[in-house]
């Protein structure tokens, strides 16, 4: 019998109405993550999609992290048709993954952990999945897609609980939640903001720069430079 997802394996819970309007505003964000099989590898790993983007007073966006909250390499960056929509995929034994939806200036934020569980009898192992953070009904009074586009990045929403106390963001995920939160104000997204890029697209991207006149450039960058390249964000 196949098991059901469970709700935070899928991600933040939306109403049937919520889902409809980012729908019609044309926002995309795949939010569940899937147990996969490397049959080279002979393991089980976790795949994720960073996709999202805004319009206006709307913004929904989902990346990943590393556990220590550090940026991953994606697998592969994505071309998609439109904006808003997928960005990267992701591909590792274990995926924290960070989704955040605004309206306005109020957010909610979630930030869960997904890795296979034991295999017991040549079984498939269950998707394991724990909540480290669930922030609702935050604030945050900054048009960061507007006049204070300047901070963007550099701010968080503050999150309360529900005796109205102040909720910290664990010290590990703050910068990958500053990264969200610019996000979900980025209008006609169509980059990355927290995952890093794969080698592959480094590789790709270095040859594909204009030669230099002795050519020690683009093999260096190929070479040599794709771990520092790997750190840069896809900036339209």
């Amino acid at each position: 019998m196949k098991q059901k997802p469970s709700l935070d394996q899928e991600g933040l819970r939306l109403s049937r109405q919520a889902l409809r309007v980012l729908k019609e505003r044309g926002i995309f964000a795949h939010s569940p993550v899937s147990l996969q099989h490397q049959h080279l590898a002979k393991r089980y790993v976790v795949r994720g999609l960073e996709s999202g983007g805004a319009v206006g007073d709307l913004g929904r966006y989902v990346t990943f992290a590393r556990e220590d909250g550090h940026a991953i390499g994606c697998l592969h960056s994505v071309e998609a048709i439109g904006v808003n929509g997928l960005h990267a995929v992701l591909v590792a034994p274990v995926l924290v993954r960070i989704e955040m939806m605004r309206k306005g200036r109020t957010y909610e934020l979630l930030i869960t952990r997904h890795w296979p569980g034991e295999v017991s009898d040549g079984k498939r192992p269950l998707l394991e999945t724990t909540v480290l953070f669930r922030g609702i009904h935050g604030r945050l009074e900054l048009d960061l897609s507007g006049k204070n586009k300047s901070q963007a990045g550099a701010v968080l929403p503050t999150f309360y609980s529900l005796a109205g106390e102040e909720i910290t963001i664990p010290k590990r995920f703050q910068e990958v939640a500053r990264a969200i939160t610019a996000a979900v104000h980025c209008v006609g997204c169509s980059h990355c903001h927290f995952v890093k890029r794969s080698k592959r697209d480094a590789i790709r991207a270095a040859s594909a720069a204009p030669a230099s006149q002795n050519g020690e450039e683009n093999v260096l960058a190929a070479e040599g430079g794709v771990k520092g390249v790997e750190g840069i964000c896809m900036q339209d």
